[in-house]
C-alpha cells in the first residue's frame, strides 16, 4: 500500500478563505488537549494564552515590539514563498542586520545627528540582504538546495554574533558582559508613548512595508513575475521572464526585510547588540506567511497572532507555572495544522494498491508531480525548524 497525493481539479475558494481559521481551531482543540494532558484547567490556560496579554495597556505595547519583526520578515517571506523560494535562513538574515546596523553606534560613536537611525536602518536592510544572497546566489547559478544553505548560514551568523559581542565589540565598561555599548538617543527607535510602553514606531514602518508589498504583487510587473514563477518556471521563462533574476530578487528582498527588522530590534527594544537578540523570530515568520496565505497584508494580522502566543507563554509561565516549551508546541501545532488543511484543501489522497507481484498499481492520476513533491517536501522541512525555534 501507499499514499499518494492528487492535485485537485478545483480547490474549494471557501476552504482555502477558512483555512486559517480552520488551522486556528484545531490548534485550539489540540491545545485544550494538551492541557489535560499536563493536569492544567484548559480555560485557565486558554484565558492566559489568548485574553490576558490583551487586558493591560503595557501588554499591548509589548504586542506590537513583538509583532514588529514577525510582520517585516513574514511579509518578505511572503515573496520568497510565492516565487518558489524556500527562505529558511531569515533568522541568520535577521542576525546579520543587526550587526551591520549596529557597526554606526558601536565604532563610530561620535556620529551622532538626524541621519544616524536612517544609517543604521540602511545598513541593516544591506546586510541581510548580502547574507540572503549567499544562498540566492548557489540557487540561481549552481541549482544547490535553498533550503540547506540558508539553514546553516543561521548557524554560522549566530556563531559571528556570539564570537564579535564577547571580543573585538565588548563593551569595555561592561564589567564583562558579553554585550556591546548601549546605543545612544539618535541610535534608537523612537518610542510610541514612552509613559505607557515600549512599543515603537518600528511597528508603523512594518505595517507600511507590508502594506507595499501587498501592492506590488497586486499591482505591478514585478509583482506577476514572482507570481508566475513561483507557479511555472517554464511559463515564466516563455513570458520572458528569468527564474534566476526572479531568485535573487526575492532572496534579495527577503532578506533586506529580515536584516530591517534585525536592527529596528535591537535598536528599539533591547538596544544594544548581545549573544541572543532573537527567540526564533525568523523561524516563527515561517509560520506567519503561511497563516497570512503568502500575502503580505495577511502577514500583519498573522504577526499580531503568533506575538500573542510569545506573551500568551510568558503570562502562562507566570501564572500556570508551565514550561515556556508549551508556548513553542503552541506555535508548531498553528504551522502543522496550516499546511495540514493546505494540503487536503489542494490535494485528494489517494491509497495506492500494490499488485501481487510487488509492483505498486497506480494510475498516473495519482501520482505526485515533480514541482508538487518539491513544495511538499520543502513546507514539511521548515515544520521542524520552526517548530523547535519558534
Amino acid at each position: 500500500m501507499m499514499i499518494a497525493l492528487n492535485k485537485r481539479a478545483n480547490p474549494s475558494p471557501l476552504f482555502a478563505t477558512l483555512s486559517p481559521f480552520i488551522a486556528l481551531t484545531l490548534t485550539l482543540v489540540a491545545g485544550v488537549i494538551l492541557f489535560l494532558a499536563i493536569g492544567k484547567s484548559p480555560g485557565a490556560a486558554l484565558y492566559a494564552y489568548l485574553i490576558e496579554p490583551l487586558t493591560e495597556g503595557w501588554s499591548l505595547h509589548e504586542l506590537a515590539v513583538k509583532a514588529t519583526p514577525l510582520i517585516l520578515i513574514g511579509a518578505g517571506l511572503c515573496i520568497a514563498f510565492l516565487s518558489g523560494n524556500w527562505n529558511i535562513g531569515a533568522e541568520g538574515q535577521l542576525v546579520m542586520g543587526a550587526i551591520a546596523g549596529a557597526i554606526v553606534p558601536v565604532l563610530i560613536p561620535d556620529f551622532r545627528n538626524l541621519l544616524t537611525l536612517p544609517l543604521m536602518l540602511c545598513l541593516g536592510m544591506l546586510g541581510g540582504a548580502l547574507w540572503a544572497s549567499i544562498p540566492g546566489l548557489l540557487k540561481a547559478k549552481f541549482g544547490t538546495s535553498e533550503i540547506l544553505t540558508s539553514l546553516m548560514l543561521v548557524y554560522v551568523a549566530q556563531l559571528f554574533l556570539d564570537w564579535l559581542v564577547r571580543g573585538p565589540w565588548r563593551d569595555p565598561a561592561g564589567y564583562n558582559f558579553p554585550q556591546t555599548v548601549r546605543f545612544p538617543t539618535e541610535a534608537t527607535v523612537p518610542a510610541i508613548d514612552y509613559a505607557s510602553g515600549r512599543a515603537h514606531w518600528g511597528f508603523g514602518i512594518a505595517i507600511l512595508v507590508a502594506l507595499g508589498l501587498w501592492y506590488m504583487l497586486a499591482r505591478t510587473r514585478r509583482g506577476f513575475s514572482l507570481r508566475v514563477t513561483g507557479q511555472s518556471p517554464r511559463a515564466a521563462r516563455f513570458g520572458g521572464f528569468s527564474p534566476g533574476r526572479t531568485t535573487m530578487f526575492a532572496f534579495l528582498l527577503s532578506g533586506a526585510l529580515a536584516g530591517l527588522a534585525g536592527i529596528i530590534e535591537v535598536a528599539g527594544a533591547i538596544g544594544q547588540l548581545r549573544p541572543v537578540i532573537s527567540p526564533g523570530y525568523g523561524f516563527t515568520a515561517i509560520i506567519v506567511a503561511f497563516l497570512g496565505r503568502l500575502n503580505p497584508a495577511g502577514a500583519i494580522l498573522a504577526g499580531l497572532v503568533l506575538a500573542l502566543s510569545y506573551l500568551g507563554g510568558e503570562a502562562a509561565q507566570i501564572s500556570l507555572g508551565v514550561s515556556d516549551k508549551i508556548a513553542r508546541v503552541f506555535q508548531g501545532m498553528i504551522l502543522f495544522f496550516v499546511l495540514g488543511c493546505d494540503t487536503l484543501i489542494n490535494y485528494r489522497i489517494r491509497i495506492a494498491g500494490q499488485s501481487s507481484g510487488g509492483v505498486i498499481a497506480e494510475t498516473p492520476a495519482a501520482t505526485t508531480g515533480s514541482d508538487q513533491k518539491r513544495d511538499i517536501d520543502a513546507a514539511a522541512s521548515a515544520v521542524p525548524e520552526a517548530g523547535r525555534h519558534a
